[in-house]
């Protein structure tokens, strides 16, 4: 058959067409395939600054393979902040952009197979990233961003009755007129504080149960209840280093959303990049790798 050269977009429907030929596939792929132990370690903030020195090694390495995967995603946001805020939809514009970090994992994919490799030593091209449609890891990763994508929607919807039982159901008259109703009203004021409250438990929702799921997917047939859980087991044994890297999170999504998106080409592969070094500090390496000497592990 002949072959062609495709874009990102093309490939990875191609990929996901090849990668996922059967319902029954799909089920047995989302069962462990390996019988090795999970070693959880315990991480600290230093963890946090090497993962992230890492994840900017990583960037400036792959920088150009990593616009092609990246770009496709704020360029969404972009469009889709444009036309919440162009059809009177400007109550959902805030809780659209912010709802974009609880699918960031998903972004990440890719990112996540092109560190694999580089940290193998180990060829990279843009095409790996999306290669690992190809790969048992497919649909384990489409159920667990299915389930951020409900998150996603469930959040939109929360956000859509704060606004209603508050400021609401009309839309606002103008841009200026709907910021100055939040911060100068007592509904505005409960729309916001209900807003963030809510968000927070969406957030955490997130990143507990995809904080390293994702990147151990990439990594390691364990399957993804056991993925999801071993994600919030190093949350639960690292609960406030966890709660810094959200912070980090949020700090560097709300730069990359604040420069319109654009800072979003710069922020998501580095802290995609990021997440797989933070995956590789907080659990142990399977066997054989784990049997090294704990010095060599940890350096690793």
């Amino acid at each position: 058959m002949t072959q062609t050269i495709g874009n990102p977009l093309s490939w990875s429907a191609q990929a996901l067409g090849k990668g996922l030929t059967s319902t029954g596939e799909i089920v047995e792929e989302l069962h462990p395939h390996e019988d090795t132990a999970i070693v959880i370690r315990d991480i600290g903030l230093k963890d946090l600054r090497t993962a992230l020195a890492r994840g900017y090694d990583d960037f400036l390495a792959m920088r150009t393979d990593v616009m092609w995967i990246v770009l496709v995603y704020p360029v969404m946001g972009f469009v889709l902040a444009w036309f919440a805020a162009t059809e009177s939809l400007l109550p959902l514009l805030f809780p659209l952009v912010s709802g974009f970090a609880l699918l960031g994992p998903v972004a990440g994919v890719g990112l996540y197979e092109m560190s694999r490799r580089r940290e193998a030593g180990l060829p990279v091209h843009w095409r790996d990233g999306f290669n690992i449609a190809f790969s048992p890891a497919a649909a384990p990763m489409v159920v667990l961003g299915g389930y951020l994508m409900v998150l996603f929607i469930g959040w939109m919807m929360t956000a859509l009755v704060i606004y209603n039982v508050t400021l609401g159901p009309a839309a606002p008259v103008s841009a200026s007129a709907f910021i100055s109703d939040i911060f100068t009203t007592s509904a505005g004021l409960q729309m916001l504080g209900a807003g963030v409250a809510l968000g927070f438990v969406f957030a955490v929702l997130v990143l507990v149960t995809a904080l390293i799921s994702f990147p151990m997917l990439v990594d390691r047939r364990i399957g993804l209840p056991l993925a999801v859980a071993t994600s919030v087991e190093v949350a639960w044994r690292n609960p406030v280093t966890v709660a810094v890297w959200g912070m980090i999170v949020a700090a560097l999504l709300a730069l990359g959303f604040v420069t319109l998106f654009v800072g979003l080409i710069f922020v998501l592969p580095i802290l995609g990049h990021a997440t797989w070094h933070l995956y590789r500090r907080a659990v142990a390496p399977p066997e054989p790798a784990a049997k090294r000497p704990v010095a060599e592990v940890l350096d690793a």
